[in-house]
This record gives C-alpha cells, sequence and structure tokens, in this order.
C-alpha cells in the first residue's frame, strides 16, 4: 500500500515537472523569435522539410479518407436519407475532423519522432553541449525553426488534405452511387459553412504546434545512447498522439 502511493507521488511529481519543463521551452522558443529574420534560412528549412517532405504521404492519406467516408455516409444513409446528401455530410467531416485530425497524427508520426530523433541523437553524441560551447543557443538554433515550421505547414498540408480528401469522396459519390457533379458539389454548397474551414485552420495550428514542442521537448531530455534515441521516437509520436486528440476535443467544446 506504501509502495502504491510513494510510486503515485512520484509519478505526480515528475508530471507536474515535465509540464513546467514543456512551458519553459515554450516560452524560451517564443523569446527566440526576435533573431527570426536572421535565422530565416533555419525556419525555411524547415518548412520544406515537414511540408514538402510530407505532402506525398498526406495526399495518399487524404483521397483515401475521403473515398472511404463516401462509402460510409452511403451505408449510414441506405433507407434512411437521401444519397444527395452525402456531399455536404461527408465535406463537413472532412473540413472540421477528419483532414485535421488525420494529418495531425500522420505528421506527428513522420516529423514529430524525426524532432525527437535528430534532436536526441545530438544530446547523446554531445553536439548540443558543443554548440552551447560556441555560445549558440540550442532552442534558437534547433527547437525555434522546427516549431515554425510546423506551426505554419500543418495548415497548408491540412489544406491540401481537405481537398483531395473532398475529390477522392466526389469519386466515390460519381462512380458508384451515380451522383452527378450538380447534385454532390451542390450539396456541399448548400451545407458549407466558414466557421467549418477556419475551425479545421485552427485544429491544425495547435496540432502543429504541440507535435514540434514535444518532439523538441523529448529530444532534448534524451539519454542513454541509441536505446535512449529509440524510446524518445517513440514516446515523442505517442504523446503526440495522444495530445492531439485531446486538443481536437478541447478545442471542439471552445470553437462549437
Amino acid at each position: 500500500m506504501t509502495f502504491g502511493i510513494d510510486r503515485l507521488g512520484r509519478r505526480t511529481i515528475g508530471f507536474f515537472m515535465e509540464v513546467g519543463q514543456i512551458s519553459r521551452l515554450q516560452w524560451d522558443i517564443l523569446r527566440s523569435m526576435n533573431r527570426l529574420l536572421r535565422d530565416r534560412h533555419l525556419v525555411i528549412e524547415q518548412m520544406a522539410h515537414i511540408g514538402v517532405g510530407s505532402l506525398p504521404l498526406v495526399l495518399i492519406i487524404g483521397l483515401f479518407t475521403g473515398m472511404v467516408s463516401s462509402w460510409q455516409a452511403a451505408y449510414q444513409f441506405q433507407g434512411m436519407i437521401s444519397f444527395s446528401l452525402i456531399g455536404g455530410a461527408v465535406s463537413r467531416a472532412i473540413f472540421i475532423e477528419l483532414g485535421p485530425v488525420l494529418t495531425a497524427i500522420v505528421i506527428a508520426g513522420r516529423v514529430g519522432a524525426s524532432i525527437a530523433a535528430e534532436i536526441g541523437t545530438m544530446k547523446v553524441t554531445e553536439q548540443i553541449d558543443a554548440l552551447e560551447s560556441m555560445a549558440i543557443n540550442p532552442v534558437r538554433y534547433l527547437a525555434m525553426p522546427r516549431f515554425l515550421g510546423a506551426v505554419v505547414m500543418m495548415p497548408v498540408l491540412v489544406v491540401f488534405a481537405n481537398a483531395i480528401a473532398l475529390f477522392g469522396a466526389f469519386a466515390v459519390a460519381n462512380f458508384f452511387l451515380d451522383l452527378t457533379p450538380q447534385v454532390f458539389f451542390g450539396s456541399v454548397e448548400r451545407f458549407f459553412q466558414t466557421k467549418d474551414i477556419v475551425s479545421g485552420i485552427i485544429k491544425a495550428i495547435a496540432f502543429g504546434g504541440v507535435t514540434a514542442i514535444l518532439g523538441c521537448h523529448i529530444g532534448f531530455r534524451t539519454s542513454g545512447g541509441a536505446e535512449g534515441v529509440g524510446f524518445s521516437t517513440i514516446r515523442a509520436f505517442v504523446l503526440s498522439s495522444a495530445m492531439i486528440l485531446i486538443l481536437d476535443y478541447t478545442l471542439w467544446m471552445i470553437i462549437f
């Protein structure tokens, strides 16, 4: 009994300590932005890595997400509601939920884990110590460009994912359900609301920020050589994915 209470206490203290460390890292990143113009080449490099490098995967995920959403909507509407409403139902689900969340989870796996692995490798090989010895702030040089790159490029990727997902949904509705473009996109236009797009973009910004912050934090705290880098990579993906879903619910309650 006593051992269990002690363990719970240590876990609780460790949790709040880590929250404090993440908050401090976020503050240090914000302070480092006064050097943004001088370090713009670092930010552009990360934007290319996060955005352009992830685009093919995001497009594939978005296409099949839209296609399966259209089939699922048709299955649920069968015998209950006219298929002419599939466009509006699928588009709202894509814009609000499926596009931002699935894109963010894909980026968490590709980029969040990559950030943790890169910075973690630099940590265990003492490259970060070398940066500090040369009076280079590791947060400014490593964390700030990755954070801004993720925050800027995540909404762009979500827009591409939404567009290709809507195309995939229309392709299924047109070829298999005999819905004409006028009927499908007429339904999309009828039920479209600007706040659906805006809410998805807001979610994307938050998801990009939390993915980059957690990846950087876990990378800076890596220890234990190659095994520690592997553990940090897995932990970055798991925590990022969990926080994306938690933020998704939280932002839904705030926005809607």
